[in-house]
């Protein structure tokens, strides 16, 4: 059930230059969020931003009545939110779209990320770990200091990390990573950059495993108004907010 409310900020956490944590508390209890789903934040403070900006849900902290929204700094929008301090509050639309498909125990799946696309794979990975499945995750960055949250990733499954510079875990690009080649997986879910989703579809792919994307297509509205968001499918063009933002690969017309 979606609501428009007023959240009070308990928290804001740079994690990086570029990257800011928000923890948010609802004075009612949460209504059920799915991971994969996502938040439309209105942004005060901004003379530039007009439209709601959509952030993916990072975690669902169900004891403090909290969700965290991990934000990465693009424009004046989202720097307004990182100046917002605790006590503040930000309205939120909430929670919105579809998410990754439900978890089943016994299976094992692999989560690949990187940059803010790390974002919805941590509460997919608790999820994951509460009916009993097992979480893998795969983590890429530019380089060492690029890397988020591992140590709340590593509460849910094992973490395995690949940066371009070598600094952290095995160097090159996720689609390289030696686990790929050593374990076998019930499905893939990924988040992140366009290229790095393809590649990562296309490994799904070749060596027939399930394999879902999160995609990041501009969305103003979140319910499918606006039309700013259309991805084109094997059944027409649907609106990225409503239908997704998360698409089994068999469903998109990507060249993989």
């Amino acid at each position: 059930m979606k609501q428009l409310k007023d959240l009070k900020i308990t928290s804001v956490e740079y994690l990086h230059p570029r990257f800011v944590l928000i923890k948010l508390k609802s004075d009612e209890a949460l209504p059920e969020i799915k991971p994969g789903q996502f938040v439309e934040v209105k942004v005060e403070g901004s003379a530039s931003t007009f439209l709601r900006r959509p952030i993916s849900i990072n975690y669902v902290d169900k004891e403090n009545n909290e969700i965290w929204l991990l934000v990465q700094l693009v424009g004046d929008g989202t720097r307004a939110m990182a100046r917002l301090n605790e006590g503040d509050s930000l309205n939120v639309l909430f929670p919105l779209g579809n998410g990754f498909a439900a978890p089943k125990k016994g299976e094992k799946v692999l989560l690949v990320g990187g940059g803010v696309g790390v974002a919805p794979l941590l509460e997919y990975g608790k999820a994951l770990k509460e009916v009993g499945a097992k979480p893998v995750f795969l983590l890429g960055a530019r380089t060492k200091a690029d890397l988020m949250q591992l140590d709340l990733f590593g509460k849910y499954g094992d973490v395995y990390i690949t940066t371009e510079d070598g600094t952290e875990g095995e160097k090159g690009f996720v689609t390289q990573h030696s686990v790929l080649t050593k374990e076998s997986f019930d499905r893939i879910s990924t988040c992140g950059p366009k290229p790095r989703m393809v590649a990562v579809a296309r490994f799904a792919k070749a060596n027939s495993i399930p394999c879902e994307v999160s995609l990041e297509n501009m969305m103003a509205c979140g319910l499918g108004a606006c039309l700013c968001c259309v991805e084109k499918t094997v059944k027409g063009n649907v609106c990225v907010c409503k239908e997704g933002p998360v698409f089994n690969i068999n469903d998109l017309t990507w060249q993989i």
